[in-house]
C-alpha cells in the first residue's frame, strides 16, 4: 500500500510525459488523475493506520549507496508525521488534478502540464516518507526542478521564464545550505540515517568545531544550515523573493506548490528534526526571529498588492511564518495542525482566485474587478470559506470557529506562554500579523466581489490590460464548470471543520499518542504552552485585531472607495515602501544581478572575444590563412619551377652530408 502511495504518482507521470501524444489529452488527464486520487484514498488509510491504529512502519525498496562508511537504502519511513504529510500532499494535489481539467482545458501542451504535476507529487511524497537525509534531499531537489517546469510552463512568456529562473536561482541558495548541513551531519555522526543522527545526537551537546578563526558549536551549526534550505524552501525573509514571481503559472500549480506542499517543506523539515533542533537554544530562537518577522513583513506587504493571486501569495509567506515560530517554540504540533488546517483554506483561496480568473478571462488584477458576487455566487462562497478560515475567525471563549482559528491561535498563544528570548518578539508581531492578514484577506475579498463593477461598462468594449488581457462585460462574467467547482466544494468542508475535528489529535490529550514520537518534546514542553490557561487579552488579542482589520477594510473599499485611490495618488513614502515590498527586490537587483551581470559582460567581451577567441579560434585560423597563402605561392604548376626546387633540395643534402662527414 505505501510504495503504491509514493509510486503511482511517477508511473503516471511517465504515461502522460511519454505516451501524452499517441493516448491523447484527455486519457493523460484521465491516467494522471485517477493515480492521485488512489494514492489520496491510500493515504487516508495510511493515516488512520499509523495515527489512530499506533502504528508505523519503516519499508525497504533496495539497497541504494555503499561506500565506506556511506550506507544507504531506498526506504520509506511512515509515522505520525509522516501520515499528515501524506494526506496533505495527495489530497491537495488529487484536487488541483481535477480542478486542472476544467482549467486547463484550451491549453494544448495539457498532457505536458498533467505529467509535470504528478512528477511534482512524486517528489514530494519522496521527501515526506524519507528516511535519511540523502533520500530527503532526493524528494527536495525533484519538488524544485518540478516547480521550474510548472512555474515556466507557459514558455512563450518571458515572465513565466524569469520567474521560473528566479525561483530556481533563489532555492539553490538555500540548498547549498541544505547540502552543507548534510555534509556536515556525515562529517559528525557518520551516518545519514535519522534514527542513527537522533540517537546520537545528545552526544554532541556542547562539542564544537574549529572553523576559520572561530570555534563554533557543532548541533548550532548543523541546524542552522538544515534551517537555511527550509528558509529556501519555504520562502522565509530573506529568501522569499522567488514565491510571489512564481504566480506567473497556470492557477493550479500556485494551488499545489505555493499553497499547500512545497512550501511546507521546510516546515516539515524543522519538525522532522526536532531531537537536533531541542537540542540548540540558539537555533531554536534563530527559527522564532525568522518566522515572526516573515510573518510580519509578508504580511505588511500583501495590504497594498492588487493581483489577485499575489495577495495569497504574500499570505502564503505570513502563514508559514506562523508555523516557524511555532517550532521555534518548541510547539511543534501547533505548527503541523496549522501546516494541515492552512493546506485546506489556502488551497481553496488559490483555487476559487483561479474561478474568479476563469469567470474574468484571464484578468488578475482586483481594481478591475467588484460586484461578481452575483455573478458567480458558489465562488464568492467558498473564497468567504477561505478568508473567514484564513483570518482564524472564531469566538475565542467558546473555542468554535473555523480552521485557522483553532491553529492560528495555538502558535500565538504558544509564543506567549514561551520561555524563549524570542518569545515576547514573536507574540507581538504574530498578533499585529493578524491583524493585517484580515485587512488585506477583506480587502481583496469586497475589492472582487462588492461594490461597483470596475472592468469596463455595460456598453463599453473590453478594456485590455498591459498584458493583453482584457475584463468582460459584467454580463459575460460566468460560473466556473463544476469539474472546477466540485473540488472547491471539498476544500471549502476542510477549511470550516478540519480544525475542531483534529484540534485533539494535533494539540489535546491524545496528541502523545498521535504523534508516537514522531516528533521530539511533543508530548513535554511542546504541549505545556497550549494547555495553560491564558489571560483573557491574550485569548482576544487575534480577535479583536481580526475585526479591526475588516472594519478598516469595510470603510475604504465599500463605505468610502475613493479614498484608496487617493491614498495612492499621494504616493507617501509608507505606501511606497510596502506597495514595492520593502525593495527587496531592487536591493537584490543592485547587490547581486547587476554585478552579476556586468561581470558576465567583462568576461564575454575581455576573456572570450577579447583573449580565449583572439589567441585561440581566431588566432589559429588566422595563422592557418597565414601558412596557406604562403604555401600556395609554391604551388606555381611549372615544371622548371619544382625542378629547381629538387635541385636546391639536392644541393642542400649533398653539403649536409658533406659536412657532416668532415666534422666526424
Amino acid at each position: 500500500m505505501y510504495s503504491a502511495i509514493v509510486f503511482l504518482p511517477i508511473l503516471a507521470s511517465a504515461i502522460a510525459g511519454l505516451l501524452g501524444r499517441i493516448i491523447g489529452a484527455r486519457a493523460s488527464e484521465l491516467v494522471t488523475t485517477g493515480a492521485l486520487l488512489v494514492s489520496a484514498a491510500l493515504s487516508v488509510v495510511a493515516f488512520m493506520d499509523v495515527t489512530i491504529g499506533g502504528h508505523s512502519h519503516i519499508i525497504q525498496i533496495l539497497p541504494w549507496i555503499y561506500s565506506g562508511d556511506l550506507k544507504v537504502d531506498w526506504t520509506i519511513r511512515v509515522d505520525a508525521l509522516t501520515g499528515v504529510m501524506l494526506v496533505v500532499v495527495t489530497g491537495v494535489s488529487s484536487l488541483v488534478h481535477v480542478y486542472s481539467i476544467g482549467y486547463m482545458h484550451e491549453d494544448p501542451s495539457r498532457s505536458r502540464f498533467f505529467s509535470y504535476l504528478s512528477f511534482f507529487t512524486f517528489a514530494m511524497l519522496m521527501l515526506v516518507t524519507s528516511n535519511n537525509f540523502l533520500q530527503m534531499f532526493f524528494g527536495w531537489e525533484g519538488v524544485g526542478v518540478a516547480s521550474y517546469l510548472l512555474i515556466g510552463f507557459w514558455y512563450q512568456k518571458p515572465e513565466a521564464n524569469a520567474a521560473a529562473m528566479k525561483a530556481f536561482i533563489v532555492n539553490r541558495v538555500g540548498d547549498f545550505g541544505f547540502a552543507l548541513g548534510i555534509f556536515g551531519i556525515f562529517f559528525i555522526f557518520k551516518s545519514l540515517d535519522f534514527d542513527t543522527v537522533f540517537a546520537a545526537a545528545s552526544g554532541q551537546v556542547g562539542h564544537t568545531f574549529h572553523f576559520g578563526s572561530w570555534d563554533v558549536d557543532v548541533l548550532t551549526t548543523l541546524c542552522l544550515l538544515l534551517f537555511v534550505g527550509a528558509m529556501g524552501k519555504s520562502a522565509q525573509l530573506g529568501l522569499h523573493t522567488w514565491l510571489p514571481d512564481a504566480m506567473e503559472g497556470p492557477t493550479p500549480v500556485s494551488a499545489l506548490i505555493h499553497a499547500a506542499t512545497m512550501v511546507t517543506a521546510g516546515v516539515f523539515l524543522v519538525c522532522r528534526c526536532s531531537p537536533l533542533f531541542e537540542l540548540s537554544p540558539t537555533a531554536l530562537e534563530f527559527v522564532t526571529f525568522i518566522g515572526a518577522t516573515t510573518a510580519f513583513f509578508a504580511a505588511s506587504v500583501g495590504l497594498f498588492q492588487n493581483d489577485i493571486k499575489r495577495v495569497i501569495a504574500y499570505s502564503t509567506c505570513s502563514q508559514l511564518g506562523y508555523m516557524f515560530v511555532a517550532a521555534g517554540v518548541s510547539a511543534y504540533g501547533a505548527a503541523m495542525f496549522h501546516l494541515f488546517t492552512h493546506a485546506f483554506f489556502k488551497a481553496l483561496l488559490f483555487l476559487s482566485a483561479g474561478a474568479v480568473i476563469h469567470a474574468m478571462h484571464h484578468e488578475q488584477d482586483m481594481r478591475k474587478m467588484g460586484g461578481l458576487w452575483k455573478q458567480i455566487p458558489f465562488t464568492w462562497a467558498m473564497m468567504l470559506i477561505g478568508n473567514l478560515a484564513l483570518t482564524g475567525v472564531g469566538i475565542p471563549v467558546l473555542g468554535i470557529g473555523l480552521a485557522g482559528f483553532y491553529s492560528k491561535d495555538a502558535i500565538i498563544n504558544s509564543a506567549y506562554a514561551s520561555h524563549s528570548h524570542m518569545a515576547a518578539y514573536a507574540f507581538i508581531l504574530t498578533v499585529v500579523a493578524a491583524g493585517m492578514t484580515s485587512f488585506y484577506s477583506w480587502r481583496q475579498f469586497l475589492m472582487t466581489f462588492h461594490g461597483r463593477y470596475r472592468g469596463q461598462d455595460h456598453d463599453a468594449h473590453a478594456s485590455h490590460d498591459d498584458h493583453g488581457h482584457h475584463a468582460p462585460a459584467l454580463s459575460e462574467v460566468h460560473e466556473a464548470p463544476l469539474v472546477m467547482l466540485v473540488p472547491l466544494a471539498v476544500l471549502g468542508v476542510g477549511a470550516v471543520f478540519a480544525g475542531i475535528a483534529f484540534d485533539h489529535f494535533f494539540l489535546g490529550g491524545n496528541s502523545a499518542a498521535f504523534w508516537h514520537g514522531a516528533i521530539a518534546a511533543i508530548a513535554g514542553d511542546g504541549l505545556k504552552p497550549i494547555e495553560s490557561e491564558f489571560p483573557l487579552w491574550v485569548e482576544f488579542a487575534p480577535f479583536v485585531l481580526t475585526l479591526l482589520g475588516f472594519g478598516v477594510a469595510w470603510y475604504y473599499y465599500i463605505a468610502h472607495p475613493e479614498l484608496p485611490k487617493q491614498m495612492a495618488a499621494k504616493r507617501g513614502m509608507l505606501y511606497l515602501f510596502l506597495y514595492n515590498k520593502w525593495y527587496f527586490d531592487e536591493l537584490y537587483d543592485f547587490l547581486f544581478v547587476r554585478p552579476a551581470q556586468a561581470l558576465g559582460r567583462f568576461l564575454w567581451k575581455r576573456g572570450d572575444v577579447g583573449v580565449i577567441d583572439r589567441f585561440g579560434p581566431d588566432g589559429a585560423a588566422w595563422l592557418t590563412q597565414v601558412f596557406t597563402r604562403g604555401a600556395v605561392r609554391l604551388q606555381s604548376g611549372y615544371v622548371y619551377h619544382y625542378a629547381f626546387a629538387m635541385l636546391i633540395g639536392v644541393v642542400a643534402l649533398v653539403s649536409w652530408f658533406m659536412l657532416l662527414g668532415g666534422a666526424k
